[in-house]
C-alpha cells in the first residue's frame, strides 16, 4: 500500500517544528517574506495593505455577519460614583462599547469575520485556531456561517486535568456552535498539536495575529470615533483598550487613525492589563493560580516587547506603535468593578471584558468632569465565566479571597476585593523601558544593524532617532548612518 503524504512524513516534535515557517506560509495564505528585508525591518504597512481588504469591506463583511454596529453606553452611575471620590469638577464621563452583542459575545467575533470570510474566499474547507478564549467561539461562529469545518485547540487542563471554569465554559461555547475543541494540558504541546492540525487538514490558520485578525478590529476603531460624534457630540479624550497579545488594542488604534484627522484634538491610548507579575502563562502550577486566561501581564508585556513570538512570522499585532500609557490593575479590582457594573448599572458582562472598565474608574478621577473616556469593549458571561465561580475556583485551589487593600494582593496566592472604593487604583508601566526591551530583542545576536533597521525601530517604538540610537549605544549595537 502506497503511504499518503502525510503519513510518510515525520510527525516528530522537532520535525513538525522545523517545518513551522512551511507550514505557516500554506495555511495563512501570506507569503512573509516578500515583506522581510535583510537584519530585523520588514515592511509592516506593506503588509498591511496588500492583505486586500479596505474598511468600507471588512465593515460591509461584518454587517452581513452579525459583527459589528455595537451600542455605545453611558455609565451614568458608575460616572457619578467616580465623582463622589474625585475632587471637585473631576470624573470624566466613562461609555462602554458593548461589544457583547456581537454574534459570540465578545469584540473577537471582528477578528473571525474577515478571517473566516477570507478563508471561504480562498476556498480553505475549514479552519483552524488555537486559543483558550473568547476567539475560538468567535471563529466557530463565524466558519458555521459559512458553512467551513472549524477546529479549536485549546490549552484546557493542568498535569492533574483540573480545568479552569472559564475555559472550560469557553469550550461549551465552541462546541456549541459546532466546531471540534482539541483539549491539551498546559505546556509546549499546544503549538505543536496546532500545527499538525493544519497541516494534516489543510485547513486556514485563522490567526489572532495575521493582518486579516486585526484587519477586523479597524473598524471597532472607526465606531467608537463615529459612535462618539453622533451620541456625545465631540471625540473622546481617552480610549481604554485591554491588552493582552495586541492585536485588540492595535487594531483599534489603526481604526481610530483611519478617521481622525492631525489637526483633531488628541485621543489618548490607554492599554490595561491585569497584574499576573511572577505567574509564569505555561507553568503547570501556576495554570490554576490565576482567574484570567487573558487582558493580563503574562501576556500584554512579552507580546509588547517581542511581537513575533506569535503563531505567525510576522505579526500584525504591533501595539508599541500606538499605544501611549499602559497601566495595570489587580484581580480582586476587576472582579469588584464587575459586581458594581451589575450593581449600578444592570449590566453582567464578563471580568475580562471589564478590566479596561476597571483601569476607566480610577482614570476618571483624574480627569475634569467635561472629559470622555470609552471603554473599548465588553464581553458576554455565564457558567464558568461568571465572576463567581471564577472566585470560588480560586478558593478551592487555595487562593486567599478577601476584602482589604488591593495593594496587597499577591497573584497566585491572593485576591483581595477593595474594602473601599478609593483603594481601586491603577499602576502605570514605564513605556521607556518596554520600549527599550523591544529594541533589545530586535537586535539580539548583532553587532551592527542598517539604517533601514533604524527607521524601522522608530516606528516599532514610535519613538525618535535620538531614542533609538541612545538605546543601541548602551546596547553596543552599531548602525549605518549613510
Amino acid at each position: 500500500m502506497v503511504k499518503t503524504m502525510n503519513e510518510q512524513m515525520d510527525k516528530s516534535y522537532e520535525a513538525v517544528m522545523a517545518r513551522k515557517n512551511q507550514i505557516m506560509k500554506a495555511s495563512v495564505g501570506l507569503d512573509y517574506e516578500k515583506y522581510e528585508t535583510p537584519n530585523i525591518s520588514f515592511d509592516y504597512e506593506k503588509m498591511m495593505k496588500e492583505a486586500g481588504y479596505d474598511l468600507p469591506m471588512v465593515a460591509k463583511i461584518q454587517k452581513n455577519n452579525g459583527v459589528g454596529g455595537t451600542p455605545l453606553k453611558e455609565l451614568r452611575n458608575l460616572t457619578n460614583l467616580a465623582r463622589k471620590i474625585s475632587k471637585p469638577g473631576y470624573g470624566a464621563r466613562i461609555f462602554i462599547k458593548d461589544e457583547a452583542l456581537n454574534d459570540s459575545g465578545s469584540f473577537k467575533a471582528r477578528r473571525a469575520s474577515i478571517a473566516c470570510y477570507h478563508a471561504k474566499k480562498m476556498g480553505f474547507k475549514g479552519v483552524v485556531t488555537a486559543t483558550s478564549g473568547n476567539y475560538g467561539a468567535a471563529v466557530a461562529s463565524q466558519a458555521a456561517k459559512y458553512g467551513l469545518k472549524c477546529i479549536v485547540v485549546q490549552e484546557c487542563y493542568d498535569s492533574s486535568k483540573t480545568g479552569q471554569p472559564e475555559i472550560i465554559e469557553k469550550a461549551r461555547a465552541c462546541e456549541a456552535y459546532g466546531a471540534e475543541v482539541v483539549q491539551l494540558t498546559v505546556g509546549p504541546e499546544l503549538f505543536y498539536k496546532f500545527l499538525l492540525l493544519l497541516e494534516e487538514t489543510g485547513y486556514f490558520n485563522a490567526s489572532l495575529y495575521s493582518p486579516y485578525g486585526i484587519l477586523g478590529i479597524e473598524t471597532l476603531g472607526t465606531e467608537i470615533v463615529n459612535d462618539s460624534l453622533q451620541l456625545i457630540g465631540k471625540l473622546p479624550d481617552m480610549v481604554i483598550i485591554t491588552n493582552a497579545g495586541g492585536g485588540n488594542l492595535t487594531g483599534t488604534a489603526r481604526g481610530i487613525k483611519e478617521v481622525t484627522n492631525h489637526d483633531d484634538p488628541k485621543i489618548e491610548i490607554v492599554g490595561a492589563s491585569v497584574n499576573l507579575k511572577g505567574l509564569h502563562m505555561a507553568s503547570d502550577k501556576d495554570f490554576n493560580r490565576k482567574s484570567f486566561t487573558t487582558g493580563h501581564t503574562g501576556f500584554g508585556i512579552p507580546f509588547m516587547t517581542n511581537p513575533d513570538r506569535s503563531d505567525v512570522p510576522r505579526s500584525a499585532a504591533r501595539p508599541l506603535r500606538y499605544i501611549d500609557r499602559y497601566v495595570t490593575v489587580n484581580q480582586g479590582e476587576v472582579f469588584f468593578i464587575t459586581e458594581t457594573l451589575v450593581a449600578l448599572e444592570g449590566i453582567e458582562r464578563g471580568p475580562a471584558g471589564n478590566i479596561s472598565l476597571t483601569a476607566a474608574f480610577h482614570l476618571a478621577q483624574t480627569l475634569s468632569d467635561d472629559k470622555v473616556i470609552i471603554v473599548q469593549e465588553t464581553e458576554y458571561t455565564g457558567a464558568g465565566k461568571h465572576h463567581q465561580a471564577q472566585l470560588s475556583f480560586a478558593r478551592d485551589n487555595g487562593i486567599e479571597v478577601r476584602f482589604g487593600n488591593p495593594i496587597e494582593e499577591i497573584p497566585g496566592v491572593s485576591i483581595i476585593l477593595p474594602e473601599k472604593i478609593e483603594m481601586i487604583k491603577t499602576v502605570e508601566i514605564d513605556l521607556i523601558k518596554t520600549k527599550q526591551s523591544l529594541i533589545k530583542n530586535a537586535v539580539k545576536g548583532l553587532s551592527e544593524i542598517s539604517k533601514k533597521d533604524v527607521q524601522y525601530l522608530i516606528e516599532e517604538t514610535n519613538s525618535s532617532l535620538d531614542f533609538v540610537i541612545n538605546t543601541l549605544k548602551e546596547l553596543n549595537i552599531r548602525w549605518e548612518e549613510n
